[in-house]
């Protein structure tokens, strides 16, 4: 798995609309083939993988930092499974911190592994890209 890593690769990934939705993150994708300045941006074959956490939803450091770690260890774990493609998975809503007083807390973790674990399934992806194309047809 490969990490995304420029401003055009994530520019590339997230011009399209998610893929795949939970309560607290939306999952974008991308094919490979996308080019900048004549140079392929994803040069590998392979699952390529961006997080992106804004300050907004996620304003201690220390939370983001937890939830990217659980997000790359979850897509670490699920390697074989992941699609060869171009995938940005975003924090779209603030994980309540009356809920979750803790940054670092267990059951953050947990909750934040949950949902990971529904936005990458197999089964996630190609139900919500079948809606998208049924939306683009009934246009």
């Amino acid at each position: 798995m490969q990490r995304l890593r420029s401003r055009q690769q994530f520019q590339a990934v997230m011009a399209g609309a998610p893929v795949a939705k939970t309560p607290h993150f939306a999952l974008h994708r991308a094919a490979l083939s996308s080019a900048h300045e004549g140079r392929a941006l994803f040069p590998v074959a392979d699952a390529w993988l961006g997080v992106l956490l804004p300050k907004r939803w996620a304003k201690r450091a220390v939370t983001r930092n937890t939830i990217r770690r659980q997000i790359y260890e979850i897509a670490r774990l699920r390697a074989g499974s992941l699609p060869q493609a171009a995938l940005v998975v975003r924090l779209r809503s603030e994980f309540s911190r009356r809920q979750f007083v803790s940054a670092t807390s267990d059951v953050l973790k947990r909750a934040v592994r949950a949902e990971l674990e529904q936005l990458l399934s197999p089964r996630a992806a190609p139900r919500a890209a079948s809606r998208a194309a049924e939306a683009r047809d009934a246009v």
